[in-house]
């Protein structure tokens, strides 16, 4: 049974959502803006019963004047002199940096760790909103009624790489060995990390989401995490007649057309039974890195839990 394209088809798939003539310029220009800010870095030691590692709350200030929130782990008496790898980490779509102890195979590996809280959904980022239109649900289409320079996930993707560049400042961190990883949102995170933080060295997205949007709609799957594309035609353009132009506008935020500026080694996993992050989304940003990169792939699993797949990653990161 297929849920999309045969596998040779999805290998040489492009795409179908269209990309800005100013993609390039469009994120030199708030890449600058990132880089202009002071992030007034806080870090708050947490009381921990761990052995192993020491557990901080990470604030910064991100695009916009928000104070963004991760959670950061380090090595028990990791200092300047330690220089180790770090991996910073992406949640699921509506989730937040999760529990301490989920981060400590990190640590027992000798790496530290960073996991953000995405800008409004379910940790302490500030969302700092002065969007038209929704604001009730569905972070894909916040601000589409605005310029792009007001879509929501432009600033979640900011956040992503600033997070990681400050991993890399990190007095006890080698800034040279640091990758990223996460699923599903956190796949799609996961790619533009290492996009917009070009010295990220390894990164391992699972089924990607954030990709290929037309491609979605058209497969009549805008339902589940894609569900607000649904919602923003019915709400604000019923009768489809301004569809081009909010598709061009999604392009802004579209995995897809952020890939080519991956150069991370890329390890990316997905399953062909994926009925809510379709496979051909994923290839179509896949098939766009130019960078070292291979797909491992289930083909009789969907969106859900891919066996081994923490091992495998896990694996692939101690090339740090």
């Amino acid at each position: 049974m297929l849920v999309d394209m045969p596998l040779e088809e999805l290998k040489t798939f492009e795409g179908r959502n269209p990309c800005p003539k100013d993609m390039d310029s469009f994120w030199d220009k708030s890449l600058a803006e990132m880089k202009s800010i002071d992030p007034k870095i806080e870090m708050a030691p947490c009381a921990t019963s761990s052995r192993a590692a020491e557990y901080f709350d990470l604030y910064f200030t991100g695009v916009g004047g928000a104070r963004v929130h991760a959670k950061y782990l380090r090595p028990v008496g990791a200092d300047s002199n330690s220089k180790i790898p770090a991996v910073v980490v992406f949640h699921g779509y509506g989730g937040n940096a999760g529990d301490w102890y989920n981060l400590l195979g990190w640590v027992s590996q000798g790496y530290s760790v960073a996991a953000l809280d995405c800008r409004g959904q379910a940790g302490y980022s500030e969302d700092v909103g002065g969007v038209t239109g929704n604001t009730q649900n569905g972070h894909i289409i916040r601000g589409l009624a605005d310029s792009p320079d007001k879509l929501l996930f432009k600033s979640v993707f900011l956040d992503c790489a600033q997070l990681a560049g400050i991993v890399m400042e990190m007095p006890e961190v080698d800034g040279t060995r640091v990758g990223a990883t996460g699923g599903s949102q956190g796949g799609g995170l996961t790619l533009a990390c290492a996009a917009l933080e070009p010295r990220i060295k390894l990164a391992a997205p699972i089924f990607p989401f954030l990709c290929d949007y037309k491609r979605v709609w058209e497969m009549d799957l805008a339902v589940a995490a894609y569900a607000e594309l649904n919602a923003y035609f019915r709400n604000f353009d019923p009768l489809h007649e301004n569809e081009e132009e909010a598709f061009v506008k999604l392009g802004y935020i579209d995995n897809q057309h952020l890939a080519k500026r991956i150069k991370a080694e890329i390890l990316m996993l997905t399953g062909l039974m994926d009925t809510v992050c379709p496979p051909s989304t994923q290839f179509a940003a896949y098939n766009k890195i130019t960078s070292k990169k291979k797909m491992v792939i289930y083909p009789d699993f969907g969106h859900e839990g891919l066996p081994k797949s923490a091992d495998i990653i896990m694996d692939f990161m101690a090339g740090l």
